[in-house]
Protein backbone atom coordinates (compact mmCIF):
# COMPACT_ATOMS: atom_id res chain seq x y z
CA UNK A 1 0.00 0.00 0.00
CA UNK A 2 2.91 2.32 0.71
CA UNK A 3 4.22 1.68 -2.80
CA UNK A 4 0.95 2.88 -4.35
CA UNK A 5 1.08 6.03 -2.27
CA UNK A 6 4.67 6.69 -3.36
CA UNK A 7 3.69 6.24 -7.00
CA UNK A 8 0.90 8.79 -6.60
CA UNK A 9 3.32 11.31 -5.06
CA UNK A 10 5.73 10.84 -7.97
CA UNK A 11 2.94 11.54 -10.49
CA UNK A 12 2.05 14.73 -8.65
CA UNK A 13 5.63 15.98 -8.89
CA UNK A 14 5.65 15.50 -12.66
CA UNK A 15 2.56 17.70 -13.28
CA UNK A 16 3.50 21.05 -14.82
CA UNK A 17 3.29 23.84 -12.26
CA UNK A 18 2.11 27.09 -13.85
CA UNK A 19 1.06 30.29 -12.17
CA UNK A 20 -1.88 30.01 -9.79
CA UNK A 21 -5.28 31.46 -10.64
CA UNK A 22 -4.65 34.15 -8.05
CA UNK A 23 -1.34 35.09 -9.66
CA UNK A 24 -2.94 35.23 -13.10
CA UNK A 25 -5.66 37.51 -11.71
CA UNK A 26 -3.08 39.79 -10.04
CA UNK A 27 -1.18 40.01 -13.33
CA UNK A 28 -4.36 40.91 -15.24
CA UNK A 29 -5.26 43.59 -12.67
CA UNK A 30 -1.75 45.02 -12.90
CA UNK A 31 -2.08 45.20 -16.68
CA UNK A 32 -5.43 46.96 -16.32
CA UNK A 33 -3.88 49.52 -13.97
CA UNK A 34 -1.06 49.95 -16.48
CA UNK A 35 -3.64 50.50 -19.23
CA UNK A 36 -5.21 53.31 -17.19
CA UNK A 37 -1.85 54.95 -16.61
CA UNK A 38 -0.89 54.68 -20.28
CA UNK A 39 -4.20 56.21 -21.38
CA UNK A 40 -3.51 59.21 -19.12
CA UNK A 41 -0.05 59.83 -20.59
CA UNK A 42 0.63 62.34 -23.37
CA UNK A 43 0.50 60.80 -26.83
CA UNK A 44 3.99 62.10 -27.66
CA UNK A 45 5.44 59.89 -24.92
CA UNK A 46 3.42 56.86 -25.99
CA UNK A 47 4.54 57.16 -29.60
CA UNK A 48 7.99 55.98 -28.57
CA UNK A 49 6.49 52.58 -27.74
CA UNK A 50 5.66 51.53 -31.30
CA UNK A 51 2.31 50.06 -30.22
CA UNK A 52 0.16 47.99 -32.56
CA UNK A 53 -2.65 49.65 -34.48
CA UNK A 54 -5.28 47.83 -32.40
CA UNK A 55 -3.76 49.18 -29.18
CA UNK A 56 -3.68 52.72 -30.60
CA UNK A 57 -7.33 52.46 -31.62
CA UNK A 58 -8.29 51.29 -28.14
CA UNK A 59 -6.29 54.08 -26.47
CA UNK A 60 -7.84 56.67 -28.78
CA UNK A 61 -11.35 55.44 -27.86
CA UNK A 62 -10.74 55.98 -24.14
CA UNK A 63 -11.97 59.61 -23.81
CA UNK A 64 -15.33 58.74 -25.40
CA UNK A 65 -16.16 56.06 -22.82
CA UNK A 66 -18.01 57.63 -19.89
CA UNK A 67 -19.91 54.77 -18.22
CA UNK A 68 -17.85 53.28 -15.36
CA UNK A 69 -18.77 49.68 -16.25
CA UNK A 70 -17.90 50.23 -19.89
CA UNK A 71 -14.66 51.88 -18.83
CA UNK A 72 -13.80 48.80 -16.74
CA UNK A 73 -14.35 46.56 -19.76
CA UNK A 74 -12.27 48.97 -21.83
CA UNK A 75 -9.31 48.67 -19.43
CA UNK A 76 -9.58 44.88 -19.71
CA UNK A 77 -9.53 45.16 -23.50
CA UNK A 78 -6.44 47.37 -23.48
CA UNK A 79 -4.78 45.04 -20.95
CA UNK A 80 -5.36 42.11 -23.32
CA UNK A 81 -3.84 44.09 -26.17
CA UNK A 82 -0.87 45.11 -24.02
CA UNK A 83 -0.05 41.44 -23.39
CA UNK A 84 0.97 41.25 -27.05
CA UNK A 85 3.16 44.37 -26.91
CA UNK A 86 6.84 44.82 -26.02
CA UNK A 87 6.44 45.04 -22.25
CA UNK A 88 10.11 45.93 -21.69
CA UNK A 89 9.64 49.18 -23.63
CA UNK A 90 6.41 49.89 -21.72
CA UNK A 91 8.17 49.22 -18.41
CA UNK A 92 11.02 51.59 -19.31
CA UNK A 93 8.58 54.32 -20.34
CA UNK A 94 6.65 53.99 -17.09
CA UNK A 95 9.83 54.05 -15.00
CA UNK A 96 10.92 57.23 -16.78
CA UNK A 97 7.50 58.82 -16.19
CA UNK A 98 7.58 57.83 -12.51
CA UNK A 99 11.08 59.28 -12.13
CA UNK A 100 9.98 62.59 -13.69
CA UNK A 101 6.95 62.65 -11.39
CA UNK A 102 9.17 62.06 -8.32
CA UNK A 103 11.47 64.88 -9.44
CA UNK A 104 8.51 67.21 -9.99
CA UNK A 105 7.10 66.39 -6.55
CA UNK A 106 10.48 66.88 -4.87
CA UNK A 107 10.89 70.23 -6.60
CA UNK A 108 7.39 71.31 -5.55
CA UNK A 109 8.06 70.34 -1.93
CA UNK A 110 11.37 72.20 -1.98
CA UNK A 111 9.63 75.34 -3.27
CA UNK A 112 6.94 75.00 -0.59
CA UNK A 113 9.70 74.64 1.99
CA UNK A 114 11.38 77.83 0.78
CA UNK A 115 8.08 79.70 0.84
CA UNK A 116 7.31 78.57 4.39
CA UNK A 117 10.84 79.44 5.53
CA UNK A 118 10.71 82.87 3.91
CA UNK A 119 7.33 83.64 5.48
CA UNK A 120 8.25 82.21 8.89
CA UNK A 121 11.89 83.26 9.30
CA UNK A 122 12.02 86.42 7.20
CA UNK A 123 15.46 87.98 6.65
CA UNK A 124 17.66 84.98 7.61
CA UNK A 125 15.82 82.75 5.12
CA UNK A 126 15.92 85.59 2.58
CA UNK A 127 19.71 85.73 2.87
CA UNK A 128 19.94 81.93 2.41
CA UNK A 129 17.74 82.04 -0.69
CA UNK A 130 19.71 84.94 -2.20
CA UNK A 131 22.92 82.98 -1.55
CA UNK A 132 21.49 79.99 -3.42
CA UNK A 133 20.04 82.12 -6.27
CA UNK A 134 22.22 85.23 -6.57
CA UNK A 135 20.50 86.37 -9.79
CA UNK A 136 17.13 86.77 -8.03
CA UNK A 137 15.45 90.18 -8.06
CA UNK A 138 16.06 90.94 -4.37
CA UNK A 139 13.74 93.93 -4.22
CA UNK A 140 10.81 91.98 -5.65
CA UNK A 141 11.57 88.99 -3.43
CA UNK A 142 11.58 91.16 -0.28
CA UNK A 143 8.33 92.82 -1.32
CA UNK A 144 6.65 89.48 -1.97
CA UNK A 145 7.90 88.01 1.33
CA UNK A 146 6.56 91.00 3.32
CA UNK A 147 3.19 90.80 1.53
CA UNK A 148 3.03 87.02 2.10
CA UNK A 149 3.76 87.51 5.81
CA UNK A 150 0.94 90.07 6.11
CA UNK A 151 -1.52 87.93 4.13
CA UNK A 152 -0.63 84.83 6.15
CA UNK A 153 -1.42 86.70 9.39
CA UNK A 154 -4.75 87.79 7.90
CA UNK A 155 -5.54 84.32 6.53
CA UNK A 156 -5.43 85.38 2.88
CA UNK A 157 -3.83 83.07 0.30
CA UNK A 158 -3.07 85.59 -2.49
CA UNK A 159 0.41 86.86 -1.59
CA UNK A 160 1.77 83.43 -0.54
CA UNK A 161 0.66 82.10 -3.94
CA UNK A 162 2.39 84.98 -5.72
CA UNK A 163 5.53 84.30 -3.69
CA UNK A 164 5.39 80.60 -4.65
CA UNK A 165 5.03 81.47 -8.36
CA UNK A 166 7.95 83.89 -8.12
CA UNK A 167 10.11 81.26 -6.40
CA UNK A 168 9.19 78.69 -9.06
CA UNK A 169 10.05 81.09 -11.89
CA UNK A 170 13.33 82.00 -10.21
CA UNK A 171 14.32 78.37 -9.73
CA UNK A 172 13.31 77.56 -13.33
CA UNK A 173 15.60 80.36 -14.54
CA UNK A 174 18.46 79.04 -12.39
CA UNK A 175 17.98 75.47 -13.69
CA UNK A 176 17.86 76.59 -17.33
Amino acid sequence: MNDDHDEFDDDEDELPQGPSKSQIKRDKLALQALAERLAAMPRAELERLKLSEATWIALDETPRIKDPRARGRHWKRIANLLEREDMEAVRQLMEGAEERERETNARHHALEGWRERLIGEGDPALADFIEQCPAVDRQQLRTLVRAAQRDTERGRPDAPRKLFRFLRETMDAVDS
